[in-house]
């Protein structure tokens, strides 16, 4: 496949590689996507995600994100496998991903920005006070209002509400920040290939990124649906496998 030739020797010769991953490097660890035909989206609506939904419904926003936002069994596939070896071998130097299933790093890569946060870990918007999201499992178990933090005391329950570190809809993240933005374009901006694996890039600040990296620095995108950067100049697209895509490539660039 003469793509598969071109981004074996793009690859082989970069030495700062910049990923951009999304819901769909975890659909092959068996993690349902949101807006394919049997994606998330297709059982709830999108609202069902945004902070203003958490504030008012909490209790229906954690049975809805314990049924399908966490995945703690869930292991890492040949793709995230890959990447993790290549940041390894000085080929891979940042992941900036969309996903808060924790996969990346569950593989061994270190350099990885959650852009929209994590289903790991939750915090008390009170008092700061920090959860796993396993622990909140288990309380789940004994108390019913296990989404309330126990360590501040304020009036009334709806001001300690313990909120997952996912960024939803009218929502910021650690990285919807001026700081943010800059540390993510100047990473881009230093970039000699950029690889986009899994994801539509139709959500916004995300679908931006590819606008950042410099002329003539080429473009890999590995996603089965289509996206707006397809025939941007320097783009090479394969609509296949992200784990046997980048399997074939690692074992091409071993020989």
């Amino acid at each position: 496949m003469k793509e598969i030739q071109s981004c074996c020797e793009i690859i082989a010769k970069a030495k700062n590689i910049v990923v951009l991953t999304g819901a769909g490097i975890s659909t092959e660890s068996g993690i349902r996507d949101f807006r394919s035909r049997t994606g998330i989206y297709k059982m709830a609506p999108e609202y069902i995600l945004s902070i203003d939904y958490f504030q008012e419904n909490p209790k229906d926003f954690f049975d809805f994100a314990f049924s399908n936002l966490y995945h703690p069994k869930a292991l890492p596939n040949k793709g995230h496998q890959v990447l993790a070896k290549w940041e390894q071998e000085g080929r891979v130097n940042w992941i900036i991903t969309q996903n808060i299933d924790g996969l990346h790093q569950k593989a061994g890569s270190k350099n990885v920005i959650e852009f929209h946060g994590t289903m790991k870990t939750a915090t008390c918007l009170n008092c700061g006070k920090k959860y796993t999201t396993e622990d909140l499992s288990h309380i789940k178990k004994i108390n019913e209002n296990y989404y309330v933090c126990s360590a501040c005391s304020v009036g009334n329950d709806t001001n300690h509400l313990i909120k997952p570190d996912v960024v939803l809809y009218g929502d910021t993240g650690e990285w919807f920040s001026a700081e943010g933005f800059e540390k993510i374009l100047t990473i881009i901006g230093e970039a000699d290939c950029l690889l986009v694996l899994g994801t539509s890039l139709n959500v916004t600040p995300f679908s931006a990124f590819p606008q950042y990296r410099n002329n003539g620095i080429p473009m890999i995108i590995i996603n089965k649906g289509s996206t707006p950067y397809d025939f941007a100049p320097d783009t090479f697209v394969i609509r296949n496998s992200i784990g046997r895509t980048l399997s074939e490539i690692d074992h091409t660039l071993s020989k």
